[in-house]
């Protein structure tokens, strides 16, 4: 990817499943979307009915899978998939390997299709070249054991960005005496920066932003679907019964 790291580049979690929700989410100016495979509704069933819904061509569109299928993962870029985040990486080791899914071969394992919907089932013409597009492979950082390899997955050429979960790693670090979840964030920003990768971050509460931009961390995640549903009900009733 470009060097974009002093551009905030805002995204937010897609789980619910539903196309339409997904399809009115795109019509606002994110610059990418996580479709989550990993948790909630979202499945691999309704996953290409979602990436159709997008309204937008130029958001991103990323696919956090469960776990590592190479045969899935290819099917993914073929329906037009810009991006992987991978949860859970431990290693770097670990990363060699997920990484050759994106690729076609010599560099990856992965199957070609020009007939697929990432090449416009085959409208772009026999002379696409298919090393023209780099999936952007996003290493989601939220154990010990990737904190204590942090800096050799962020030298892995094919990782992109470097994305903190928030959740896993506090928990991670809660019976541990490892370091505080503020160095953590920092340990992570700096291998980044080291590396020239960009760094990431699921965040909920927007007074945090000013704090996580300055560490360095740029591509943003706020809020998700099911979680704006949520407090947008529980804002209309909370008026509801106050004004009863």
């Amino acid at each position: 990817m470009k060097d974009t790291h002093l551009t905030i580049q805002l995204g937010t979690w897609l789980s619910a499943g539903s196309p339409v929700i997904t399809e009115q989410i795109s019509m606002f100016p994110f610059d990418w979307l996580l479709f989550d495979l990993e948790h909630g509704c979202m499945t691999a069933n309704n996953l290409l009915s979602n990436l159709q819904a997008v309204a937008c061509p130029e958001i991103k569109c990323i696919v956090r899978p469960g776990s590592y299928d190479p045969a899935w993962w290819g099917r993914m870029l073929d329906w037009g998939v810009d991006g992987i985040m991978m949860p859970h990486v431990h290693s770097a080791g670990e990363v060699r390997e997920y990484v050759k899914a994106l690729y076609y071969p010599p560099k990856g394992v992965r199957g070609v299709s020009k007939t697929a919907r990432a090449y416009r089932y085959g409208l772009s013409g026999s002379g696409q070249d298919l090393d023209a597009f780099r999936p952007v492979f996003l290493a989601q950082i939220e154990t010990v054991e990737g904190l204590e390899q942090v800096e050799e997955i962020a030298a892995v050429e094919e990782v992109d960005i470097l994305f903190v979960g928030p959740s896993d790693l506090q928990q991670a670090l809660g019976g541990t005496n490892f370091m505080d979840y503020h160095a953590a964030l920092m340990k992570v920003a700096c291998a980044a920066k080291k590396r020239n990768k960009l760094c990431g971050i699921l965040v909920r509460d927007p007074a945090d932003l000013p704090e996580l931009i300055r560490m360095g961390y740029t591509f943003i995640a706020m809020g998700s679907d099911q979680g704006m549903i949520r407090a947008g009900y529980e804002q209309l009733f909370s008026g509801f019964y106050e004004n009863r």
